[in-house]
C-alpha cells in the first residue's frame, strides 16, 4: 500500500496501527457524531416524540453505552494482558461494532427505542475495540516516537472519517431537497452501510501486522485470576501519585470532550440549524482537525504533551463560553456564525488533546503492565461523557435550554485544569 508523505518514516507496525484510526473513524463521524443524531431525531419526530425528550433520550443512551464499556474496560485490559489474548479480544469487539453499525441500516424508523438499543450495541463494540487499540500503542513504537505516532493516528483519522462522510453528504442533501427520488431516512441508512464498508476495508493491516509484544504468560484459570489482577493493578495505580492525578484530570476533561462530540449535532439541530449546515460544519471540522492534531504532536516534542493538553483544555473553556450565549432566541444568522466559530475551535483542539492524552499516559506507565494500566485508562475514558451527557440531558429537560446544557459542561474543564497542574512533566518521567 502506497504511503502518504507524513507516513513514509513509519515502520510497518506503526503505519498499520495508524491506518486503523483511519478506518474506524468512519464510525465516529457518521454514527457517533453526525448521521445517527439526525436519523434518530427525525425518527423521533415521526413518532411524535417531543424534541426536548428526544435529545435527552439520545444523550442518556450515550450515557448507558459509556457506563457499560467503562465497567468492561478493566476486565478487557486485564484479559488482554495475557499473551495471545489481546488480538482476539480486539477482533471480537471490532465485530460487535461492525455488526451494530450495519444493523442500524435495517431498524424501521418508527421503532425509535430499538434504534437506540442497536446504537448502544454498536457503541460498545466500537469503544471496546478502540480501547484495546490504544493499548497496542506501546507494542508498535517506543517512548521517543509515541507522541508523534499517536498524533498521526488521530490526525489521519479525521481524514479517514471525512472521506466516507463525503460520500454520504450528497445522498443526504439530494434526498432532503427531493432532488433525487430517495427518502431521507433511506439516505441515512445507506450512510450506515458506507461507514461499515469503510471500516472493514482498511482494518486488515492492523490485524496482519500489529502483534502483542508485552504481556503475561497465560496461566490456569486466567479468567478468574484476571479479576484478582484488576484489584492488584488498582492498588498499584493508587500508590503512584503522578498516574492517579493524571487519570482524574483526564477523566474530567475527556468527559467534556466526549460529551461535546456526541451532542454537537443534536444541539445544533435543536437551536434551529438545518441538516445541510450541520453536515457541512462537521465536514470542515475534520479537515481543520487533521493539521491541528499533527501540529499538536510537533509542539509536544518541543514543549511536552502536558503543556499542550493544558492549552487544549483552555480552548474548550472558550468553546463552552461561546455556547452559553447561543440562545435559540437569537436570529438564525447569528446562531449559524457562532456555531461555525464553536465548531472550528473544537477542530483545533479535539484531536490534539485525545492523541497526547494517549501518548502521555503511555510514557508515564511501566510498559510490562501497559495492558492492565490502559484498562484503567479506558475506564476513565469510557466513563468520560457520562457526566457531560447527563449534565446536558438534565439541564435541557429542566430548563428547556440546550445551550445552557452545553455551557454547563465547562465545570468539567475547569476542574480538570485545577487538578492537571499537579501532573508531572512527561519529558521528565519516562518509564520502561
Amino acid at each position: 500500500m502506497h504511503k502518504l508523505p507524513l507516513l513514509k518514516k513509519l515502520t510497518k507496525e506503526e503505519f498499520s496501527w495508524v491506518l486503523y484510526d483511519w478506518a474506524s473513524q468512519s464510525y465516529v463521524m457518521i454514527v457517533m457524531s453526525v448521521i445517527m443524531s439526525l436519523y434518530f431525531l427525525e425518527a423521533a419526530r415521526m413518532s411524535n416524540l417531543a424534541e426536548e425528550s428526544a435529545v435527552a433520550y439520545y444523550a442518556l443512551s450515550n450515557t448507558i453505552a459509556t457506563i457499560i464499556v467503562g465497567i468492561l474496560a478493566p476486565i478487557i485490559g486485564t484479559l488482554s494482558g495475557y499473551k495471545g489474548k489481546k488480538k482476539l479480544l480486539f477482533a471480537i469487539f471490532t465485530f460487535i461494532g461492525l455488526l451494530g453499525t450495519f444493523g442500524l441500516a435495517f431498524v424501521p424508523e418508527q421503532f425509535w427505542f430499538l434504534i437506540l438499543v442497536v446504537f448502544i450495541f454498536s457503541s460498545i463494540g466500537y469503544a471496546g475495540s478502540t480501547k484495546i487499540y490504544d493499548a497496542f500503542l506501546v507494542d508498535v513504537t517506543d517512548n521517543e516516537r509515541m507522541n508523534w505516532v499517536s498524533s498521526l493516528g488521530f490526525g489521519f483519522a479525521y481524514v479517514g472519517g471525512a472521506l466516507p462522510f463525503l460520500l454520504c453528504i450528497p445522498l443526504v442533501i439530494l434526498a432532503q431537497f427531493e432532488i433525487i427520488d430517495l427518502p431521507l431516512m433511506v439516505a441515512y441508512r445507506i450512510s450506515f452501510v458506507i461507514a461499515t464498508v469503510w471500516w472493514v476495508a482498511f482494518m486488515f493491516p492492523m490485524f496482519k501486522n500489529v502483534h502483542q509484544k508485552y504481556g503475561t504468560d497465560p496461566e490456569p484459570q486466567y479468567v478468574r485470576k484476571s479479576f484478582i489482577r484488576i484489584w492488584t493493578t488498582f492498588k498499584e495505580i493508587a500508590k503512584q501519585k503522578e498516574i492517579l492525578i493524571f487519570l482524574i484530570a483526564f477523566f474530567l476533561y475527556s468527559d467534556g470532550v466526549g460529551s461535546i462530540i456526541r451532542m454537537a449535532i443534536a444541539y445544533g439541530d435543536t437551536i434551529g440549524l438545518d441538516a445541510v449546515t450541520l453536515l457541512m460544519v462537521l465536514l470542515v471540522v475534520q479537515f481543520v482537525a487533521f493539521p491541528c492534531a499533527i501540529i499538536y504532536g510537533k509542539l509536544a516534542q518541543k514543549y511536552g504533551a502536558r503543556s499542550m493538553i493544558y492549552f487544549a483544555i483552555g480552548t474548550y473553556c472558550v468553546i463552552c463560553s461561546i455556547a452559553l450565549f447561543m440562545s435559540p432566541d437569537r436570529d438564525l444568522q447569528t446562531l449559524t456564525t457562532m456555531f461555525w466559530a464553536l465548531a472550528m475551535l473544537v477542530g483545533t483542539a479535539q484531536g490534539g488533546i485525545q492523541a497526547l492524552s494517549r501518548s502521555y499516559f503511555g510514557r508515564i506507565i511501566p510498559k510490562d503492565k501497559s495492558n492492565e494500566y490502559f484498562g484503567f485508562y479506558n475506564v476513565f475514558s469510557r466513563f468520560a461523557s457520562v457526566l457531560g451527557t447527563t449534565i446536558f440531558g438534565v439541564i435541557t429537560l429542566t430548563t428547556g435550554h440546550p445551550h445552557w446544557g452545553i455551557a454547563g459542561i465547562a465545570v468539567l474543564f475547569v476542574a480538570a485544569a485545577i487538578i492537571f497542574r499537579f501532573a508531572p512533566d512527561d519529558r521528565k518521567i519516562v518509564k520502561e
